[in-house]
């Protein structure tokens, strides 16, 4: 598993010497001609902003089932997403292959590419959908939710939950489509409008089928499956209608067939897939992590203190991080798909200047004010603050490491070295910090400070495997195309 090396099946040539002249087109060229901390804010503020926003949703949500239906309503959303978004992650690994098509052919100014490439992700997207998540997913849910060991009274709040979501997710599918695509091709404000405006009508749509109104019962807990996929469904069907019809800097493509095109979806598998392997080793890497929390002797406290100060308070800085990634991605790759290799560098190193800026601000906040942060959530019992203290201070500089970290995945996927990332996750992020673990519970005492520190140690794994891995420039020569 040390072996971080170039993906074996992607042809490396000699890098360009010769950068090709610019192609006019739709796309906006600012991003492999201007400024580039303009290039990487303009494509990273918007996705921000869209990861907060839905965020807070998942907290309104939380909180009207908690109050309408009771502490089991609350458990059931949590274990379904809990199984849910580990098959979600899988499928939209395809959306990162198709970004990394995308940024490359929108640099190179290959508008019938990006159209065709645009096309069969949405096939895929469908076709995964209906043919296999909804068939698949419904049988499939009661076993799911025994494997998670759900209470039975939960279990039978999350089961039409999750057969709801796993039968209607094509909406779902679709935004996600949607939205890395007109990322990748430079525009990050239609995406945000419409994560806005799908996170809006998902609230109003969940506050009438939780608790009724008017003609409409209150479906409790399967109220809120029902406002995602309806509010999911209307946007998908409003971004089908724009792609046909055009408009945006993404559409479907004019006189070709309307059949899928293997080669295409093959390379969306290609420089996906390892996204999605990576994606579901880390959920599996934090479950463990749970099991070890759960170990301690104020495993209570512990969890507590970690669902709120990792879970919660952390995500101030991911949710940045995770907007300058797919900035990363996008600049470097359109850079590199315009012949300018150079550029692609330059750009994933301002990006990460801006993240750890970011996250050093935020991070200020959790080693000087963690006793008044965790006061917000209610944490006020001693053993709680002691321990969620310990955390937020181990997280002040953590957060530094996982910034940087997150901006290089995002250069090497972007370019089109999606197998590295996944290599180093699995290294960094669960090898390293659960092996820690493991053996210091079998040579002695393992304190929450234990696993904190073992945490802590690897992001700065991942950060330095990552940086190391970009530097080394082999992205610089891969190829991608699709045919004519």
């Amino acid at each position: 598993m040390t072996d971080v090396t170039a993906p074996a099946d992607i042809d490396i040539p000699a890098a360009p010497s010769i950068a090709p002249a610019p192609v006019p087109g739709r796309y906006d060229r600012s991003i492999v001609e201007g400024p580039l901390r303009s290039a990487v804010w303009k494509i990273a503020w918007p996705t921000m902003l869209t990861n907060i926003i839905g965020g807070l949703q998942g907290i309104i949500d939380h909180v009207l089932v908690g109050h309408l239906v009771g502490f089991n309503g609350n458990a059931a959303i949590g274990v379904a997403f809990q199984i849910f978004i580990v098959v979600i992650v899988f499928i939209m690994s395809i959306f990162t292959g198709m970004s990394v098509l995308v940024a490359r052919f929108a640099g190179a100014g290959e508008e019938d590419k990006v159209d065709r490439t645009v096309y069969q992700a949405f096939l895929t997207a469908i076709g995964i959908s209906l043919l296999i998540m909804a068939p698949v997913g419904y049988f499939a849910s009661p076993v799911l939710l025994d494997l998670v060991n759900a209470a039975p009274a939960v279990k039978a709040e999350a089961l039409p939950f999750l057969r709801i979501m796993f039968m209607f997710s094509s909406g779902m599918l679709v935004f996600y489509m949607l939205s890395g695509a007109l990322r990748s091709a430079g525009d990050a404000r239609t995406p945000m409008i419409l994560g806005i405006a799908m996170t809006v009508l998902n609230i109003i749509l969940n506050i009438v089928f939780i608790r009724g109104l008017g003609p409409i019962p209150a479906f409790g807990t399967a109220g809120a499956a029902m406002g995602t996929v309806i509010a999911c469904g209307l946007v998908g069907l409003y971004s089908f209608t724009k792609l046909w019809r055009g408009g945006w800097v993404v559409r479907f493509p004019r006189g070709r067939g309307w059949g899928p095109d293997w080669t295409i979806i093959r390379s969306l598998f290609r420089y996906g897939l390892p996204t999605g392997v990576q994606g579901i080793a880390m959920n599996v890497g934090g479950v463990f992590m749970m099991a070890f929390i759960g170990s301690l002797a104020q495993s209570a406290a512990a969890q507590a203190a970690f669902a709120v100060s990792y879970s919660q308070l952390f995500s101030l800085i991911t949710w940045t991080s995770v907007g300058l990634m797919g900035a990363a991605a996008t600049v470097a790759g359109q850079n590199l798909g315009a012949g300018k290799p150079d550029r692609a560098n330059q750009a994933v190193h301002v990006a990460a200047s801006i993240g750890v800026t970011g996250a050093g601000f935020v991070g200020i906040f959790f080693f000087f004010f963690p006793e008044q942060l965790l006061a917000v959530f209610g944490m006020n019992e001693p053993a709680v603050v002691e321990i969620g203290t310990q955390l937020l201070r181990v997280l002040s500089v953590s957060g530094l490491f996982i910034a940087v970290a997150l901006t290089y995945t995002g250069g090497l996927q972007g370019t089109g070295d999606t197998k590295s990332p996944l290599y180093i996750s699995v290294i960094s992020q669960i090898v390293v910090p659960l092996g820690i673990c493991f053996i210091i519970q079998q040579t002695g005492t393992l304190e929450p400070l234990h696993i904190w520190t073992a945490i802590l140690i690897g992001h700065a794994m991942r950060c330095v495997l990552s940086v190391l891995r970009f530097n080394q420039g082999k992205w610089r020569g891969i190829t991608v195309d699709i045919g004519h």
